[in-house]
Protein backbone atom coordinates (compact mmCIF):
# COMPACT_ATOMS: atom_id res chain seq x y z
CA UNK A 1 0.00 0.00 0.00
CA UNK A 2 1.44 3.59 -1.39
CA UNK A 3 1.55 5.83 1.66
CA UNK A 4 -0.34 9.22 0.86
CA UNK A 5 1.82 12.12 0.90
CA UNK A 6 1.09 14.77 3.79
CA UNK A 7 0.66 17.55 0.96
CA UNK A 8 0.11 17.63 -2.53
CA UNK A 9 0.90 19.08 -5.81
CA UNK A 10 -2.23 21.53 -5.04
CA UNK A 11 -0.96 23.71 -2.50
CA UNK A 12 0.26 27.40 -2.37
CA UNK A 13 3.35 26.94 -1.15
CA UNK A 14 4.76 30.32 1.19
CA UNK A 15 8.71 30.19 0.75
CA UNK A 16 10.07 32.92 2.93
CA UNK A 17 13.56 33.91 1.99
CA UNK A 18 13.09 32.46 -1.86
CA UNK A 19 15.35 34.55 -3.16
CA UNK A 20 18.02 33.31 -1.10
CA UNK A 21 20.82 30.34 -1.55
CA UNK A 22 17.71 28.12 -0.23
CA UNK A 23 14.99 29.75 -0.61
CA UNK A 24 16.13 29.40 -4.59
CA UNK A 25 17.05 25.75 -4.20
CA UNK A 26 13.78 24.87 -2.78
CA UNK A 27 12.40 26.45 -5.53
CA UNK A 28 13.79 24.66 -7.98
CA UNK A 29 13.14 21.28 -6.14
CA UNK A 30 9.57 22.05 -5.98
CA UNK A 31 8.83 22.72 -9.72
CA UNK A 32 11.14 19.93 -10.59
CA UNK A 33 8.70 17.59 -8.38
CA UNK A 34 5.40 19.26 -9.93
CA UNK A 35 4.92 21.33 -7.54
CA UNK A 36 3.46 24.94 -8.32
CA UNK A 37 1.68 23.84 -11.60
CA UNK A 38 -0.99 26.09 -12.59
CA UNK A 39 -2.60 23.27 -14.12
CA UNK A 40 -2.65 21.00 -11.11
CA UNK A 41 -3.83 24.24 -8.80
CA UNK A 42 -0.60 24.86 -7.34
CA UNK A 43 1.21 28.09 -7.16
CA UNK A 44 4.54 28.98 -5.13
CA UNK A 45 4.93 32.20 -3.39
CA UNK A 46 7.90 33.83 -3.07
CA UNK A 47 7.97 37.29 -2.55
CA UNK A 48 11.38 39.50 -2.30
CA UNK A 49 11.99 41.82 0.21
CA UNK A 50 10.70 44.61 -1.26
CA UNK A 51 7.19 42.87 -1.93
CA UNK A 52 7.61 41.75 1.65
CA UNK A 53 9.11 42.84 4.74
CA UNK A 54 9.57 39.90 7.16
CA UNK A 55 10.72 41.79 9.69
CA UNK A 56 7.05 44.26 9.73
CA UNK A 57 4.38 42.26 11.52
CA UNK A 58 1.57 44.09 10.19
CA UNK A 59 2.54 43.64 6.97
CA UNK A 60 3.08 39.94 7.28
CA UNK A 61 -0.23 39.60 8.71
CA UNK A 62 -1.98 41.32 5.73
CA UNK A 63 0.14 39.27 3.45
CA UNK A 64 -1.23 36.45 4.65
CA UNK A 65 -5.06 37.18 4.79
CA UNK A 66 -4.50 38.00 0.82
CA UNK A 67 -2.56 35.17 -0.52
CA UNK A 68 -3.41 32.28 2.06
CA UNK A 69 -0.49 30.03 1.69
CA UNK A 70 -1.54 26.24 2.44
CA UNK A 71 2.10 25.27 3.08
CA UNK A 72 4.90 27.46 4.42
CA UNK A 73 8.55 27.18 3.97
CA UNK A 74 10.63 29.54 6.50
CA UNK A 75 13.90 30.00 4.86
CA UNK A 76 14.40 33.55 5.74
CA UNK A 77 17.19 34.64 7.81
CA UNK A 78 20.03 37.15 8.52
CA UNK A 79 22.80 34.98 8.25
CA UNK A 80 26.77 35.56 8.02
CA UNK A 81 30.01 34.26 9.13
CA UNK A 82 32.07 34.43 12.75
CA UNK A 83 32.71 38.51 11.96
CA UNK A 84 29.24 39.17 11.11
CA UNK A 85 28.15 37.42 13.92
CA UNK A 86 30.93 38.81 16.11
CA UNK A 87 30.11 42.65 15.69
CA UNK A 88 26.42 42.97 14.96
CA UNK A 89 25.08 40.59 17.88
CA UNK A 90 21.79 42.60 18.19
CA UNK A 91 21.11 42.91 14.72
CA UNK A 92 21.43 38.85 14.43
CA UNK A 93 18.88 38.23 17.41
CA UNK A 94 16.71 40.95 16.83
CA UNK A 95 16.23 40.57 13.32
CA UNK A 96 16.11 36.85 13.37
CA UNK A 97 13.19 36.84 16.37
CA UNK A 98 11.37 38.80 14.27
CA UNK A 99 11.21 37.07 11.39
CA UNK A 100 10.44 33.82 12.56
CA UNK A 101 8.06 34.94 14.92
CA UNK A 102 6.24 36.92 12.52
CA UNK A 103 5.64 34.02 10.04
CA UNK A 104 4.98 31.48 12.47
CA UNK A 105 2.29 33.67 14.57
CA UNK A 106 0.76 34.46 11.18
CA UNK A 107 0.55 31.14 9.63
CA UNK A 108 -0.42 29.61 13.00
CA UNK A 109 -3.67 32.14 13.46
CA UNK A 110 -4.35 31.76 9.89
CA UNK A 111 -4.84 28.16 9.81
CA UNK A 112 -1.90 27.12 7.91
CA UNK A 113 -1.70 23.07 6.65
CA UNK A 114 2.47 22.41 7.42
CA UNK A 115 4.86 25.01 8.56
CA UNK A 116 8.55 23.59 8.23
CA UNK A 117 10.82 25.76 10.09
CA UNK A 118 14.49 25.79 9.06
CA UNK A 119 16.98 25.89 12.10
CA UNK A 120 20.97 25.60 12.05
CA UNK A 121 23.69 22.90 13.51
CA UNK A 122 25.19 26.21 15.69
CA UNK A 123 21.92 25.73 17.87
CA UNK A 124 23.90 22.67 19.62
CA UNK A 125 26.41 23.02 22.14
CA UNK A 126 30.03 23.99 21.66
CA UNK A 127 31.53 20.49 23.26
CA UNK A 128 28.02 18.57 22.29
CA UNK A 129 29.22 14.77 21.76
CA UNK A 130 29.64 13.44 18.22
CA UNK A 131 28.03 13.10 16.17
CA UNK A 132 25.19 15.68 17.69
CA UNK A 133 21.85 13.70 18.08
CA UNK A 134 18.98 15.87 18.54
CA UNK A 135 18.83 15.07 22.14
CA UNK A 136 22.06 17.90 22.92
CA UNK A 137 19.92 20.67 22.11
CA UNK A 138 20.53 22.92 25.02
CA UNK A 139 22.54 20.61 26.72
CA UNK A 140 25.38 23.07 27.39
CA UNK A 141 27.08 26.53 26.46
CA UNK A 142 26.99 27.34 23.25
CA UNK A 143 29.96 28.46 20.67
CA UNK A 144 30.29 32.46 21.55
CA UNK A 145 30.86 33.45 17.85
CA UNK A 146 27.37 32.51 16.79
CA UNK A 147 25.66 32.17 19.93
CA UNK A 148 23.30 35.33 18.75
CA UNK A 149 22.69 33.19 15.73
CA UNK A 150 21.95 30.08 17.71
CA UNK A 151 19.51 31.83 20.54
CA UNK A 152 17.33 32.67 17.54
CA UNK A 153 17.16 29.59 16.23
CA UNK A 154 16.45 27.81 19.36
CA UNK A 155 13.74 30.40 20.02
CA UNK A 156 12.36 29.38 16.32
CA UNK A 157 12.61 25.53 17.22
CA UNK A 158 10.91 25.88 20.49
CA UNK A 159 7.98 28.01 19.34
CA UNK A 160 7.06 25.93 16.61
CA UNK A 161 7.24 22.76 19.08
CA UNK A 162 5.22 24.76 21.80
CA UNK A 163 2.38 25.20 19.20
CA UNK A 164 2.40 21.63 18.01
CA UNK A 165 2.30 20.87 21.54
CA UNK A 166 -0.53 23.07 22.80
CA UNK A 167 -2.50 23.88 19.64
CA UNK A 168 -1.90 21.02 17.36
CA UNK A 169 -0.30 23.16 14.75
CA UNK A 170 1.41 21.19 12.01
CA UNK A 171 4.87 22.85 12.85
CA UNK A 172 8.12 20.94 11.51
CA UNK A 173 12.18 21.94 11.93
CA UNK A 174 15.17 20.74 10.08
CA UNK A 175 18.55 21.82 11.22
CA UNK A 176 20.54 21.59 8.17
CA UNK A 177 24.68 21.52 8.68
CA UNK A 178 26.51 24.10 6.75
CA UNK A 179 25.67 24.73 3.31
CA UNK A 180 26.75 25.65 0.26
CA UNK A 181 26.15 25.56 -3.87
CA UNK A 182 24.31 28.25 -5.86
CA UNK A 183 23.16 31.37 -4.54
CA UNK A 184 25.60 31.63 -1.60
CA UNK A 185 26.99 34.69 -0.38
CA UNK A 186 30.14 35.61 -1.37
CA UNK A 187 30.70 39.35 0.58
CA UNK A 188 34.46 39.81 1.53
CA UNK A 189 33.59 39.73 5.14
CA UNK A 190 29.76 38.34 5.59
CA UNK A 191 30.16 34.78 3.89
CA UNK A 192 30.49 31.38 4.77
CA UNK A 193 33.24 28.84 5.27
CA UNK A 194 33.32 27.39 1.80
CA UNK A 195 31.91 31.02 -0.32
CA UNK A 196 35.22 32.36 1.43
CA UNK A 197 37.82 30.27 0.69
CA UNK A 198 36.68 30.21 -3.21
CA UNK A 199 36.48 33.73 -3.03
CA UNK A 200 40.16 33.74 -1.30
CA UNK A 201 41.83 31.19 -3.93
CA UNK A 202 39.96 32.97 -7.37
CA UNK A 203 41.48 36.14 -5.93
CA UNK A 204 44.82 34.20 -5.50
CA UNK A 205 45.02 33.22 -9.23
CA UNK A 206 43.13 36.51 -10.38
CA UNK A 207 46.03 38.23 -9.19
CA UNK A 208 48.87 35.41 -8.94
CA UNK A 209 49.33 35.91 -5.11
CA UNK A 210 51.93 33.78 -4.03
CA UNK A 211 50.16 33.34 -0.55
CA UNK A 212 46.92 33.52 0.69
CA UNK A 213 45.52 33.63 4.28
CA UNK A 214 43.28 31.04 6.05
CA UNK A 215 41.91 32.38 9.53
CA UNK A 216 42.50 29.54 12.32
CA UNK A 217 44.90 26.55 12.69
CA UNK A 218 42.51 24.71 10.08
CA UNK A 219 42.29 21.90 12.67
CA UNK A 220 38.71 22.38 13.45
CA UNK A 221 36.29 19.98 11.32
CA UNK A 222 33.45 20.61 9.88
CA UNK A 223 30.67 18.78 7.84
CA UNK A 224 28.83 20.31 4.37
CA UNK A 225 25.99 19.42 2.45
CA UNK A 226 25.26 20.98 -1.11
CA UNK A 227 21.95 23.12 -0.69
CA UNK A 228 20.47 20.89 -3.48
CA UNK A 229 20.19 17.84 -0.73
CA UNK A 230 19.01 20.16 1.66
CA UNK A 231 15.67 21.35 -1.12
CA UNK A 232 15.42 17.50 -1.03
CA UNK A 233 14.91 16.90 2.48
CA UNK A 234 12.71 19.99 2.64
CA UNK A 235 10.50 18.26 0.26
CA UNK A 236 10.63 15.02 1.36
CA UNK A 237 10.01 16.09 4.94
CA UNK A 238 6.83 18.03 4.38
CA UNK A 239 5.83 14.73 1.92
CA UNK A 240 6.36 11.89 4.39
CA UNK A 241 7.53 13.34 8.12
CA UNK A 242 4.62 13.41 10.35
CA UNK A 243 5.67 13.73 13.98
CA UNK A 244 2.33 12.44 15.34
CA UNK A 245 2.75 9.22 13.95
CA UNK A 246 3.37 6.11 15.78
CA UNK A 247 6.30 5.02 13.89
CA UNK A 248 8.18 8.84 13.43
CA UNK A 249 11.38 9.47 14.97
CA UNK A 250 11.41 9.59 18.58
CA UNK A 251 14.05 10.62 21.68
CA UNK A 252 15.50 8.85 24.02
CA UNK A 253 12.36 9.22 26.21
CA UNK A 254 10.05 7.64 23.70
CA UNK A 255 8.79 11.40 23.04
CA UNK A 256 7.82 12.82 19.18
CA UNK A 257 10.70 14.83 17.97
CA UNK A 258 9.42 17.82 16.11
CA UNK A 259 12.94 18.46 14.64
CA UNK A 260 15.60 16.78 12.90
CA UNK A 261 18.99 16.96 11.70
CA UNK A 262 20.19 17.27 7.73
CA UNK A 263 23.27 16.73 6.79
CA UNK A 264 25.87 14.27 5.34
CA UNK A 265 27.02 12.37 8.02
CA UNK A 266 30.72 12.94 7.23
CA UNK A 267 33.13 16.01 8.06
CA UNK A 268 36.22 17.80 7.01
CA UNK A 269 39.12 19.73 8.69
CA UNK A 270 39.24 23.23 7.17
CA UNK A 271 42.78 22.83 6.62
CA UNK A 272 42.24 19.44 3.77
CA UNK A 273 39.30 21.99 2.53
CA UNK A 274 41.31 24.91 1.90
CA UNK A 275 43.41 22.60 0.19
CA UNK A 276 41.04 20.87 -1.89
CA UNK A 277 39.77 23.76 -2.89
CA UNK A 278 43.03 25.21 -3.73
CA UNK A 279 43.31 22.83 -5.92
CA UNK A 280 39.61 22.83 -7.69
CA UNK A 281 40.07 26.47 -8.36
CA UNK A 282 44.03 26.14 -9.35
CA UNK A 283 45.53 28.01 -6.84
CA UNK A 284 49.23 26.81 -6.83
CA UNK A 285 50.24 29.83 -4.28
CA UNK A 286 51.25 29.07 -0.11
CA UNK A 287 48.46 28.53 2.10
CA UNK A 288 49.11 30.14 5.36
CA UNK A 289 47.02 29.75 8.21
CA UNK A 290 46.69 33.08 10.75
CA UNK A 291 46.61 31.42 14.61
CA UNK A 292 45.19 35.00 16.13
CA UNK A 293 42.14 34.16 14.39
CA UNK A 294 39.03 31.67 16.04
CA UNK A 295 38.62 28.21 15.10
CA UNK A 296 35.15 28.60 16.56
CA UNK A 297 33.51 24.69 17.32
CA UNK A 298 36.31 22.21 17.23
CA UNK A 299 34.31 19.53 15.83
CA UNK A 300 30.63 19.74 14.61
CA UNK A 301 29.24 16.46 13.08
CA UNK A 302 25.18 15.59 12.59
CA UNK A 303 24.01 12.43 13.54
CA UNK A 304 21.30 12.15 10.68
CA UNK A 305 20.21 8.40 11.59
CA UNK A 306 16.88 9.39 12.29
CA UNK A 307 16.01 10.98 9.21
CA UNK A 308 17.61 8.50 6.79
CA UNK A 309 15.16 5.75 9.14
CA UNK A 310 12.47 8.00 7.39
CA UNK A 311 13.88 7.67 3.62
CA UNK A 312 16.12 10.64 3.09
CA UNK A 313 19.49 10.10 2.41
CA UNK A 314 22.02 12.76 0.74
CA UNK A 315 23.54 12.45 -3.11
CA UNK A 316 25.62 14.97 -3.80
CA UNK A 317 29.13 14.08 -2.47
CA UNK A 318 31.46 17.13 -1.15
CA UNK A 319 33.85 17.50 -4.38
CA UNK A 320 31.29 16.99 -6.83
CA UNK A 321 29.52 20.02 -5.40
CA UNK A 322 32.32 21.67 -5.18
CA UNK A 323 33.36 21.01 -8.77
CA UNK A 324 29.92 22.01 -9.73
CA UNK A 325 30.26 25.76 -7.74
CA UNK A 326 32.92 26.63 -9.12
CA UNK A 327 32.30 25.72 -12.39
CA UNK A 328 29.14 27.53 -12.37
CA UNK A 329 31.04 30.28 -10.78
CA UNK A 330 33.71 30.48 -13.76
CA UNK A 331 31.06 30.26 -16.17
CA UNK A 332 29.73 33.10 -15.12
CA UNK A 333 32.89 34.81 -15.30
CA UNK A 334 32.79 35.11 -11.61
CA UNK A 335 30.13 37.68 -11.19
CA UNK A 336 28.87 36.98 -7.76
CA UNK A 337 31.86 38.54 -6.33
CA UNK A 338 34.46 40.92 -7.68
CA UNK A 339 37.69 39.90 -8.56
CA UNK A 340 40.67 42.40 -7.31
Amino acid sequence: MIKKKKIDLNEKIFIAGGSGMVGSAVQRALIKEGYGSELKGGLILAPSRNELNLVDEQAINLWFKKNKPTIVIIAAARVGGIIANSSRPADFLLENLQIQTNIINAAWKSGVKRLLFLGSSCIYPKFANQPIEEECLMSGELEKTNEWYAIAKISGIKLCQSLREQYGFDAISLMPTNLFGPGDNYHPIESHVIASLIMKFSRGVSNSKSSVTCWGTGKALREFMHVDDLANAIIFALENWDPSDENAPRDKYGLPLSYLNVGTGKDISIYDLANKIASLTAYSGNIVWDHSKPDGTPKKLLNIDRIKKLGWAPKIKLEEGLKKTISKLKENNFKDFKID
